[in-house]
């Protein structure tokens, strides 16, 4: 099952009649060459993501052109593919994950179906199954994960980092709860930064362990979004959380690198060389005007109708967020990938996999077997 559970049941959304509707398509910003994708690229690309429509999956919806058709039953939305604001001469298929796919592991889904072009894969998730499912990444939405383990900084006046949180929880009976499986808890436990007793993996999505525990209990979340939502839509909470991002701790995996299945590589490289560029310029475009992209994502969520919430103002906030995120580390170029931070990872995922999920990581790998930069432009950057 995926950890990307969210809050699912902060309000009812309007019920939709229809099994499909036409909106308006978000489409990449006007200005550029045409591209023609048709001939090099499937018909249809099709790209699953790991969760329900989403500003952190925004840059994905920015490439959707007008007359969109959604499948309201598949929780999927089809559009011409734009660029440059002008059709490519293909299809983009965005298909929903999460509950759309019974909470599987994308990488799953992928191999399970092979009309999928391309997956939302997180680097941990991609080493954990190389051996089985080999994913390679070729284009990096987000720099940074927004995973977070948060608190209540009134319960918790004197703690601003996981670490500190873990030497006060014990003296205020208090626990962490998140969702179970997650590869970056092992690393937590492991690395002696939270003590396992002080950890539970019932996390179900729901707020409702968090408001009764009064403070005391801690819990994941996404920096893209809890923040926000229990300040501001959670009524039984309605104020701050602090936090921080796993990352600050040391596990820095990839968050939904967009990738293939890597035996599909080399076929889909013509392809590639095209689309990776659109993809590059989507990401600039989103967050340098995310308001039409997430009134979209908006409006799929209200037709997909399966309990989950997500309006223009999280969208907003989760945006601005990322745009942050991006530009503090200084990346070269926009999707850019690191093979030493990947080689990192290998290493201190490799034993915790081994212990915890049976021997699934394939042997020898290295950086170059779950990621390749060969496709990006080095040319496009935010603010370009």
């Amino acid at each position: 099952m995926h950890s990307r559970i969210r809050v699912t049941a902060l309000a009812a959304v309007l019920a939709v009649a229809a099994a499909s509707a036409s909106f308006t398509g978000a489409s990449t910003a006007a200005g550029g060459p045409s591209i023609n994708l048709a001939g090099v690229c499937p018909s249809t690309i099709v790209i699953q993501t790991d969760w329900n429509p989403e500003a952190d999956h925004g840059s994905t919806y920015q490439m959707l052109g007008p007359k969109l058709s959604i499948n309201t039953s598949q929780k999927s939305v089809t559009a011409p593919l734009y660029a440059n604001g002008k059709p490519t001469g293909v299809k983009l298929q965005i298909r929903a994950g999460g509950p759309a796919i019974g909470y599987s592991m994308t990488s799953t889904e992928m191999y399970q179906d092979k009309s999928i072009t391309l997956g939302y894969v997180n680097t941990d998730e991609s080493i954990e199954l190389s051996g089985k499912l080999p994913t390679t990444a070729v284009f990096a939405e987000n720099n940074i994960s927004p995973q977070i383990i948060m608190w209540d900084p009134k319960t918790y006046p004197d703690v601003s980092t996981i670490k500190q949180l873990g030497h006060e929880l014990g003296g205020k009976h208090g626990i962490v709860y998140y969702f179970s499986g997650a590869a970056y808890m092992d690393y937590l436990t492991g690395a002696g930064i939270l003590a396992q007793d002080l950890t539970d993996g019932s996390y179900n999505g729901t707020p409702a362990k968090f408001i009764e525990a009064q403070g005391a209990d801690a819990q994941q979340g996404f920096a893209t979004a809890e923040p926000y939502i229990y300040q501001h839509e959670v009524q039984a909470w309605d104020k701050p959380v602090k936090y921080q991002l796993i990352y600050d701790t040391g596990w820095q995996p990839y968050p939904e690198p967009l990738s293939v299945r890597t035996g599909d590589l080399k076929k889909l490289t013509p392809c590639l060389k095209k689309l990776v560029p659109i993809m590059q310029q989507a990401d600039v475009d989103y967050l340098m005007n995310p308001t039409p992209t997430d009134k979209l994502v908006d409006k799929l969520v209200t037709a997909y109708n399966n309990g989950w919430t997500y309006d223009i103002h999280v969208g907003t906030y989760a945006a601005q967020l990322m745009k942050q995120l991006e530009t503090q580390q200084h990346i070269p170029y926009i999707g850019y990938m690191s093979g030493p931070r990947i080689s990192k990872l290998i290493k201190q995922a490799t034993p915790i996999f081994a212990s915890t999920k049976g021997a699934g990581v394939k042997h020898g790998l290295v950086a170059s077997d779950v990621y390749t930069d060969q496709f990006m432009s080095h040319s496009i950057k935010l603010g370009s």
